[in-house]
């Protein structure tokens, strides 16, 4: 484990009138953090368990939780272990009677069950290196500059439209969403 590095999500955007939503890996001692493109079920199963909203029935994470323990398995951590040709390569550990069992995952599928078990996430020092980012980034690093005040957990970010929007603006967010109806 001497090349991983250990991660926090740092926060969740959603779009939903977007065809990928994003989720922002942040180095836990370091400024290094990138983000992850993934798609709308899986933001929205991280999103229910960051704010920690029971659903009536198992989603696939959650069967996945329960079949690992049944089997006497442990999630002990979860990787994003590689970045090839911009997609990003993840692995749940699973410690079964002593033995690491790596089994490979999309790295949406991996967070969302790291939140749910509260597991570690690390990533690779080579992938963070490709694909971090840093403050001077226009993009997402300025979109998420407000959440530095403080590390209470991921900010989790819900639009029904593209653009970016201020909480002064959350009407007129709301007004373009029901035009689409």
């Amino acid at each position: 484990m001497a090349d991983l590095v250990p991660v926090t999500l740092a926060r969740l955007l959603i779009r939903e009138m977007a065809d990928m939503q994003l989720v922002e890996l942040r180095e836990k001692d370091g400024d290094r953090r990138f983000p992850i493109a993934i798609g709308l079920p899986e933001a929205f199963a991280i999103e229910r368990r960051c704010k920690g909203q029971a659903v009536e029935r198992p989603q696939t994470h959650d069967l996945l939780a329960s079949t690992i323990q049944a089997l006497g398995g442990t999630l002990a951590r979860v990787e994003i272990n590689d970045l090839r040709d911009g997609t990003f390569f993840a692995r749940l550990v699973v410690v079964h009677d002593g033995t690491e069992v790596m089994i490979d995952s999309r790295p949406s599928d991996a967070i969302a069950l790291a939140v749910a078990e509260d597991t570690p996430l690390f990533v690779a020092e080579h992938v963070l290196g490709e694909a971090s980012i840093d403050a001077s980034c226009p993009d997402l690093a300025a979109q998420s500059s407000d959440e530095d005040e403080g590390d209470d957990g991921p900010e989790s970010t819900s639009s029904g439209s593209d653009d970016d929007s201020d909480d002064d603006s959350d009407d007129d967010a709301d007004d373009d969403s029901d035009d689409d109806d």
